[in-house]
């Protein structure tokens, strides 16, 4: 028989080995989400719009990976539910040495979190067991240098760019860089650059940002007395030249560049926490989790987002409710108030009209995580057991739980317990928008983005599915954006079709029609369900309800000529530039 001091140094044994093995786990993970993300720049340089996709849904894979090898080594040294839970807190203590003498602290503790959870089904989310706060408090800037340029403001703003850009990574690939720094500047002055304040220094980060066929330089122009983003945007002429397309230089265009329903961009740092602190100077109003996300790192994303909700419900008092809108014959959606976002459970039983599983609409909310979201598809964050206090959820919203999705909720007398829910940013329901005292201007603006927003997610080669304009919202910035992703299907998966002209009521049932038959011809009856409303849309985009175009988008999309889908307004760019 062992004795305690022994059985003792056994555990402190196998709990070194544990901490080495989700130490090792996490470097493989980061080494590999750098070496992608280092690739984005020859896919840009070499005009590899698709790999570039590519590359950014094969990083999104490479956590899981890791986290699933993580697991199975831990399983080949013990089984967790046959040690104490003394064991698994002693572990997360001498976890804290590891973390200390890290520089990926924030991420190391994510990746910490998700094996534990893994191991233990996400059961036992506790901050004696796993990180739900921070181990320290995270105070960015000493390594600030090896993210940021800074070049102090003693000459010509031309010349200071000139300095900065020698920095970036395009080298001789650039088109005509003088000219694009007279461009640039030009519109800076005219622009950014307050006339009464003395320019004290100009930075830029370091990383450059790609996303499908564009690369971003982030940077602000500071002042004595405050600071004014910029974001520099640059393209691959036909041969294969860098040149300046665009300058973002207003707060709202750069949020909209960074906002939720944009895929993650690629960015290589080994300091990401010092990336997120520039980003929030740049971005003040966006929270520590969305810049994450955006990013990349999309799991610390969530625990980012975890740490805000609960700082978030000890500064507030309000209840749990139903959220606003028409109910879902999908999903249960409720809300905070006093909180930015929205949860959502699949419900036990969908309704007559919904054909998909509970598997199947999981399946859809991956399909659009990984997928090119165009800035018209909300993105989300899936969680297990997700724990919400007993009393801050009104009696009315759980009975309406109760009713329609008993089967993932478990109440007990302090807590209610989901087991499977996503959160995705809140947005004011287009239905219920259009029912606000509204000019005719903002009806023509709203209808005419809820058409844009339709042709953008196809031209990312997704079909919406139910175009109900219920499954649209708007954006703080007046942005349509899709969140009902239970009927989506890839572009090919369809077939559109004429609708079949007879004098014959019935003549429709005579047909043979295939699940997979599309008719745009009857899109009108649905989308927008008011004849005002119907008539503008008809107007501003009659083409959405014609074959014709859906079978030429097809087309497009298949010889990967699909129309681009920039992320800011023609109004912020170089018109004389574009090729």
């Amino acid at each position: 028989m062992s004795s305690p001091a022994s059985s003792s140094s056994a555990n402190q044994a196998l709990q070194q080995q544990l901490s080495e093995i989700i130490l090792q786990g996490f470097e493989q993970y980061f080494s590999q989400h750098q070496i992608i993300s280092h690739s984005a720049s020859a896919l840009f340089l070499r005009g590899q719009w698709q790999q570039i996709q590519l590359a950014s849904k094969a990083r999104l894979n490479v956590y899981e990976q890791q986290l699933a090898s993580v697991v199975s080594h831990i399983y080949d040294k013990l089984n967790p539910v046959l040690q104490t839970n003394q064991f698994w807190i002693e572990l997360k203590q001498g976890f804290y040495e590891v973390l200390n003498n890290h520089s990926q602290t924030e991420l190391l503790e994510s990746f910490y979190n998700s094996v534990i959870g893994r191991l233990f089904h996400h059961n036992k989310i506790n901050d004696q067991l796993l990180f739900v706060l921070p181990s320290r408090c995270y105070l960015p800037g000493q390594l600030r240098d090896k993210v940021v340029h800074t070049q102090h403001f003693n000459q010509s703003l031309n010349q200071t760019f000139d300095l900065l850009l020698k920095e970036v990574e395009f080298g001789e690939k650039w088109c005509s860089k003088s000219v694009d720094i007279e461009l640039l500047c030009a519109r800076l002055r005219s622009q950014t650059v307050n006339q009464t304040s003395t320019i004290s220094r100009i930075e830029i980060l370091k990383p450059v940002f790609y996303r499908n066929h564009y690369a971003c330089l982030i940077g602000r122009i500071c002042t004595e007395c405050d600071s004014q983003p910029f974001v520099i945007v640059m393209m691959l002429n036909e041969q294969g030249h860098v040149y300046l397309d665009a300058l973002l230089s207003d707060t709202d265009s750069i949020s909209v560049l960074f906002g939720f329903a944009r895929s993650y961009f690629l960015m290589a740092c080994d300091c990401p926490a010092e990336v997120v602190a520039f980003l929030h100077q740049v971005l003040p109003d966006k929270k520590h989790y969305e810049l994450y996300s955006s990013i990349g790192f999309h799991k610390h994303s969530k625990t980012a987002f975890y740490r805000d909700f609960i700082r978030h419900l000890e500064l507030s008092n309000d209840m749990f409710e139903q959220a606003p809108g028409i109910a879902g014959l999908v999903m249960a959606v409720f809300h905070l108030p006093s909180y930015d976002v929205v949860f959502k459970i699949i419900r036990d039983q969908f309704g007559d009209s919904k054909s998909v599983t509970r598997e199947q609409v999981k399946h859809c909310y991956r399909t659009i995580k990984i997928h090119d979201r165009v800035g018209r598809m909300a993105d989300t964050h899936e969680f297990n057991h997700f724990h919400l206090p007993r009393h801050r959820v009104s009696e009315q919203l759980l009975s309406y739980l109760q009713q329609v999705a008993a089967g993932s909720i478990r109440v007990t007398p302090n807590e209610i317990i989901i087991s499977h829910l996503y959160i995705e940013r809140r947005m004011t329901p287009l239905n219920l928008y259009l029912q606000r005292n509204l000019s005719d201007s903002q009806i023509d603006t709203v209808i005419n983005d809820l058409g844009n927003c339709i042709k953008e997610i196809a031209s990312a080669d997704i079909f919406p599915g139910d175009m109900l304009h219920k499954n649209f919202g708007v954006s703080r910035h007046g942005r349509v954006i899709f969140y009902d992703y239970d009927e989506i299907s890839l572009m090919p998966e369809k077939n559109f079709r004429e609708l079949p002209q007879s004098s014959d009521p019935f003549a429709m049932d005579s047909l043979s029609i295939a699940p997979s038959d599309v008719f745009p011809q009857q899109f009108e009856h649905f989308i927008v369900g008011q004849q005002p409303y119907k008539s503008r849309l008809k107007y501003f985009h009659p083409e959405l309800f014609q074959c014709e175009f859906w079978q030429q988008l097809q087309q497009k999309l298949k010889k990967g000529r699909a129309p681009s889908v920039l992320p800011y307004s023609d109004n912020c760019r170089f018109v004389s530039k574009n090729p």
